[in-house]
């Protein structure tokens, strides 16, 4: 098989398995199966009191917030896991330039993943910008 068979087979089943998540999330909200602090439209929803570890629990508990956010997760993920198939596409054909490149790429995605969203809530704390 092929690197491109496998990169574009990688990107159709993050993407399909994405929505699927996503879409029984939304039709969990449609059928009643929601949260009463999803209902009421009164509160504001934060996103950041969901833990991660307690996916599992969610989806096990038809929690729709769970739903949504594991689909969320998996189409993030999808384009790094494409990034990272390429960076192995590319040392198997011992291109190093595009080996370099593609690392860089990878670093980026990293930084914007995991580290700025922290940098950028320590920088509206500390500045008081909320």
């Amino acid at each position: 098989m092929e690197f491109e068979d496998i990169i574009g087979y990688a990107l159709r089943v993050g993407v399909i398995t994405s929505a699927g998540f996503i879409i029984i999330g939304l039709a969990l909200f449609f059928i009643g199966k929601h949260p009463t602090y999803i209902a009421n439209e009164l509160l504001r929803y934060n996103s950041s009191t969901i833990n991660v570890y307690k996916i599992p629990i969610g989806i096990k508990a038809l929690d729709l917030t769970y739903f949504i956010y594991f689909g969320l997760i998996i189409l993030i993920a999808t384009p790094v896991i494409r990034v990272i198939l390429g960076v192995i596409q590319f040392i198997d054909q011992k291109n190093r330039i595009y080996v370099a490149i593609t690392l860089v790429v990878l670093f980026n995605l990293m930084m914007a993943i995991f580290v700025l969203p922290r940098l950028i809530t320590d920088i509206i704390v500390i500045f008081g910008f909320i």
